[in-house]
């Protein structure tokens, strides 16, 4: 097993920015969709500096062309698409800045999942598996991680889906790549707790 790449999403607060770049995170998320408490203010999002973690933007229900300006305006690295979007607005937006999610309990087996996957593998640079389906997340909610231990993804894919303290070594035993982690580690929505990504970090700095 290796360490997977550690996105921390649902960031509002400087704060919490600052937490997660030295507890050592990959990505931090940035979700800007309305409907969530975790929407963040774009000028905030423009005005962060995250040292060597990647910039993510969330977008649920945008154009591929509001999107591609959102990126722009804050200094976003990737979109992480969560509203189902087609092939052609992965392409639009620009494959290689692509998160697309995928939700596994609306196949009707992981194998059909991976089937559907593979059609984006050419317009996406990453996957993301999450709980729920299409345009939600944050739930709180876990996937049926032994559904997914024997799944062969040739693109790599971060797993989400309530990821905590109390539910980080199921996570890791599914070996992913990455690890997308939210509400698992909040005091309530958009606020993170220390003691909680503390805790997560220090299991994953143990997997060498």
């Amino acid at each position: 097993m290796h360490r997977p790449l550690i996105k921390i999403c649902g960031m509002t607060r400087m704060a919490d920015v600052s937490l997660c770049t030295a507890l050592g995170a990959d990505l931090l998320g940035f979700i800007f969709h309305p409907a969530s408490p975790r929407c963040a203010d774009p000028e905030f999002v423009a005005s962060v500096r995250t040292g060597r973690a990647v910039k993510v933007g969330v977008f649920v229900h945008q154009s591929a062309d509001e999107v591609v300006e959102i990126m722009d305006r804050c200094g976003l690295h990737a979109a992480q698409l969560h509203g189902g979007q087609d092939m052609a607005f992965c392409e639009a937006v620009g494959p290689d800045r692509v998160i697309r999610t995928f939700w596994p309990e609306t196949y009707t087996s992981p194998e059909a999942m991976v089937h559907h996957m593979e059609n984006y593998a050419e317009v996406c640079g990453h996957f993301l598996l999450d709980a729920g389906g299409k345009g939600q997340g944050g739930t709180g909610r876990s996937i049926d991680f032994d559904s997914l231990q024997h799944i062969e993804i040739q693109t790599p894919w971060f797993l989400a889906g309530g990821i905590g303290p109390d539910n980080i070594d199921a996570a890791l035993a599914v070996n992913p790549p990455g690890l997308d982690i939210n509400s698992g580690v909040e005091s309530q929505p958009g606020i993170k707790d220390e003691s909680k990504l503390r805790a997560v970090f220090d299991r994953i700095d143990k997997v060498k």
